[in-house]
C-alpha cells in the first residue's frame, strides 16, 4: 500500500471510531428532529419516492422522510449510528431499511433512487469526487439532490463540523462534483442551527439543491 493510500485508509478507520464513539451516548447527538433545510426543500420530492440517505448517522432525517411516507435507505459507517436510527423508527412507527457502508468505496444501485439527501457529509479530497459521481448516479431520471454542509467560513464558529478546510465544501465544489445535475437552488452564507447538542448557534453553511436530466422522453 502506498503512503497516500495507508493515509487514506487510517483516515477512514479514525473517522469510523470517533463516529462510533461520538454516537455511544445517551440521547441523539444531533437531535430527532430532521434538518430544517431537508424539510424546506421536501415539497419537491414526489409522493411515496424512494429516497437514499447517505451518512444518516442516528436516523434522524431518514426517519422523518419515512414519516412522510417515503421509502428510506438509511447508510452510514457507525454501526452505533445506525442503531439507534432503528431504534428511532420502530418508536415513531415507519419502517427505515439500514446498511453500514463505506462512502470510500461503495456504490449505490444506478438510478435507484427518487432523490438523494446529503446533510453534513464531509469527505476528504481523495475520495470526495468519487463518492459524489457515485451518489449522484443512484438519481433516477428528474430526481432530486438535497444537500447542506459546512463552508470553509465555518473555521470561525463554534457551532459544529470538521475543524480541517480540507473537508469543507464551497459552491464551486459542489458544482464540480455533481457536474450532470442541474442546479436549482444554491445558497453560500450564515444560517442559526439548533440540532441537538451537536449543532447549535451561528453557522457558515452551504446549502445546494439540484436535478437529474429528465430521460430522453422527457420524463422526470
Amino acid at each position: 500500500m502506498v503512503p497516500a493510500q495507508r493515509a487514506l485508509s487510517a483516515f477512514l478507520t479514525e473517522n469510523m471510531h470517533f463516529w462510533d464513539q461520538a454516537f455511544d451516548t445517551p440521547g441523539y447527538k444531533y437531535g430527532t428532529e430532521p434538518n430544517a433545510f431537508l424539510r424546506a426543500q421536501a415539497h419537491r420530492l414526489p409522493p411515496a419516492c424512494a429516497v437514499l440517505v447517505p451518512g444518516d448517522g442516528e436516523g434522524r432525517n431518514g426517519v422523518w422522510l419515512a414519516r412522510q411516507g417515503h421509502t428510506v435507505f438509511s447508510v452510514d459507517g457507525s454501526a452505533v449510528g445506525l442503531g439507534k436510527a432503528r431504534a428511532l423508527a420502530a418508536q415513531q412507527g415507519v419502517l427505515l431499511r439500514t446498511a453500514q457502508v463505506d462512502l470510500a468505496d461503495w456504490a449505490p444501485p444506478p438510478a435507484s433512487a427518487d432523490a438523494v439527501v446529503l446533510t453534513y457529509v464531509h469527505l476528504p479530497p481523495a475520495l470526495r469526487a468519487g463518492a459524489h459521481r457515485r451518489l449522484a448516479g443512484a438519481l433516477r431520471p428528474g430526481g432530486w439532490l438535497i444537500l447542506e454542509a459546512f463552508h470553509p467560513l465555518q473555521l470561525r464558529h463554534t457551532s459544529g463540523g470538521p475543524q480541517d478546510a480540507a473537508l469543507l465544501y464551497t459552491l464551486d465544489l459542489l458544482r464540480a462534483d455533481f457536474a450532470g445535475l442541474r442546479e436549482v437552488l444554491a445558497f453560500e452564507g450564515e444560517v442559526q442551527l439548533d440540532e441537538g447538542p451537536g449543532h447549535q448557534g451561528t453557522a457558515h453553511v452551504v446549502r445546494w439543491v439540484a436535478q437529474a436530466p429528465a430521460d430522453e422522453g422527457g420524463n422526470a
